[in-house]
């Protein structure tokens, strides 16, 4: 039997689907993998809560009772009078302040799993530094979920790379928000606002809906397929188009983009009325590597292609090799949502688990 004590940080939709995706299946992994999963601390912006004992499905009251202000020398000192062994950091956050926390958590002794993207997207030079952090205490960092959530692209990519296979080409769509968006606007007699609005009111969206019209989420996964193929390049290479008109950007307020979202509807019509019948619109992310261009782009997809055929929110990738010529190796599936996210980071728990030592 192996034990891993988790130390996760972030309780909001990701991480508190976690928390029950593991007391869910807890019993279960124990049979099939012999690991048990204790979650030794739960940390949000504000407070921390140390679980003495098994993580139980009271742990929201729990926490908003049990849990105090913290500063993270006072979690790593925790861990160490514990004598807790195998430990796990789970960056289950959205901060970028909270990734350069991520050496002094690798120094302490944490393997960690990260759902947030921002560790391999900041500068080339933090990349590497972490990777030699990593090395030089032999210590693992997982986050299949940075790209396609619970989809294998990394996983993917990575083999083929390792296999010593020349990736060609990668492209796909890689945001279940704007797949849901596109979809839906392409195939219904719908203005764009109120596609974007359904959108936003079920959840598909980031609360200000110009994060994901930006782009730049998308170009931040496209990097990290770059970065996993050796394409050395910082985020500002990477060529975005902006869906969002400048008088509506990040500089007014997110109330305001909402009142005035209408002001999106012409664009996007005109875009549609121009289409064949035959055609849709799509927003992918494509790499070439000839040319070393990485590109956020809306085109125009044929109805019966892979990604004109997309339904509801799925996300959609395509890898080309050099072996596969011009058929793609492609990855397709459900590329939003906290419940396959946190699967994902679940996932990637099971694996490091399986290179640690039973205790």
């Amino acid at each position: 039997m192996k034990k891993i004590n988790i130390v996760l940080f972030g309780v909001g939709n990701v991480g508190s689907s976690l928390i029950n995706q593991i007391l869910e299946a807890r019993s279960k992994i124990i049979t099939s993998s012999q690991v048990e999963i204790n979650l030794a601390v739960l940390v949000n912006s504000k407070i921390a809560f140390y679980n003495k004992d098994n993580i139980s499905h009271s742990w929201e009251a729990d926490f908003k009772t049990y849990g105090y202000p913290y500063k993270l020398s006072q979690i790593i000192n925790h861990v160490k009078k514990e004598k807790l062994t195998n430990l796990i950091a789970v960056d289950a956050t959205a901060s970028e302040k909270f990734v350069k926390n991520y050496k002094q958590l690798i120094k302490n002794g944490f393997h960690i799993v990260a759902a947030n993207k921002t560790a391999n997207t900041l500068s080339d030079s933090f990349y590497k530094e972490l990777r030699v952090e990593l090395k030089k205490h032999d210590k693992q960092f997982l986050y299949e979920t940075n790209v396609g959530a619970g989809l294998p692209v990394i996983k993917t990519v990575q083999d083929l790379h390792l296999a010593g296979e020349e990736v060609t080409k990668i492209r796909g769509i890689f945001s279940g928000s704007l797949s849901y968006i596109f979809n839906t606007f392409s195939n219904e007699n719908k203005s764009f606002s109120e596609v974007l609005e359904e959108a936003r009111t079920k959840g598909f969206t980031e609360p200000d809906p110009r994060i994901d019209l930006s782009g730049k989420d998308v170009g931040r996964k496209l990097l990290i397929l770059a970065r996993e193929i050796n394409i050395i390049k910082e985020l500002s290479e990477v060529k975005i188009e902006n869906l969002v008109p400048n008088h509506l950007n990040g500089k007014s307020s997110i109330s305001h983009f909402i009142e005035n979202q209408q002001e999106l509807n012409l664009t996007f019509e005109d875009l549609k009325s121009n289409l064949k019948p035959d055609e849709v619109l799509r927003h992918i992310g494509e790499l070439d590597v000839a040319s070393g261009e990485l590109e956020v782009k809306l085109v125009t997809e044929k109805r019966s292609s892979p990604f004109g055929s997309l339904q509801e929110a799925d996300a959609s990738f395509e890898i080309y090799t050099k072996s596969y010529g011009n058929r793609p190796i492609v990855i397709q599936g459900a590329g939003a949502g906290a419940a396959v996210t946190s699967r994902g980071v679940l996932s990637d728990l099971i694996k490091i688990s399986e290179k640690l030592e039973c205790i």
